[in-house]
């Protein structure tokens, strides 16, 4: 319980403390300093990714991470067994990045405000003509440079074993011609959604394959990269 009631504390803390950026996030704007605002934008997530993990006594194994291309944007596809994936994938990898997220998260105070600002793309899975629109959207941003994050799965397993990928999130590395990165996540859903929510410190894997470049696949291997990348992450997935 002790460190259930310490992880919320600095959570809230945390989240409240990036306020103190995003003055200088409209200045920096507002000077046309267009590469400081972007820079600003990705140290607060990275960052703020850290303190997260330190508060909650995650320790991150990360193997792979060479096959993650400097320069240009990628497509990060992983699966989604926590909410913990996501502080793991903003403060492990340091590659500006933005999530495709569900559009519940637009509802929540000075998150939502950080993830406009990183060029989030939030979906409404319930509503066709939205998801479309979300879809398009994730592909204007990776033709800015921006880099995406997609768990296909749609929603977090909360447990080791993966959903079926849908199919319609990967067109996003269809039309974008960007390469894709399976990102394969073990271990998150023992911090939180295996406690009912109490906080528990653990050991996770992250494990990044190499980067598959969609126009350089055969037609039949196009029309199953959702099957592909899903069999990539399982192998590589820890018990």
């Amino acid at each position: 319980m002790i460190r259930t009631v310490w992880f919320y504390t600095i959570l809230v803390i945390s989240v409240l403390a990036t306020t103190v950026a995003l003055p200088a996030w409209h200045i920096l704007g507002w000077l046309g300093m267009k590469n400081s605002q972007h820079k600003c934008g990705h140290y607060v997530a990275y960052y703020w990714g850290k303190v997260v993990l330190f508060a909650a006594a995650v320790k991150v194994e990360i193997n792979g991470l060479e096959n993650v291309p400097a320069g240009g944007p990628v497509v990060f596809v992983g699966n989604h067994q926590s909410n913990f994936d996501i502080p793991i994938l903003l403060g492990c990898v340091n590659k500006s990045k933005s999530f495709l997220a569900k559009a519940e998260l637009a509802k929540i105070p000075i998150v939502h405000s950080w993830m406009e600002k990183m060029k989030c793309v939030f979906i409404d899975r319930g509503n066709m003509r939205q998801s479309i629109k979300a879809i398009q959207k994730c592909i204007e941003v990776l033709k800015e440079g921006q880099s995406m994050v997609i768990f296909p799965e749609g929603t977090r397993s909360k447990g080791p074993v993966m959903g079926e990928f849908k199919k319609g999130s990967l067109r996003v590395a269809e039309k974008s011609g960007v390469p894709v990165v399976p990102v394969a996540i073990s271990g998150t859903y023992r911090i939180m959604e295996a406690n009912s929510g109490r906080i528990r410190p653990a050991a996770v894997s992250v494990k990044f394959a190499p980067p598959i470049v969609y126009d350089n696949l055969s037609k039949g291997e196009q029309d199953n990269i959702h099957q592909i990348i899903r069999d990539i992450i399982s192998q590589n997935l820890s018990v």
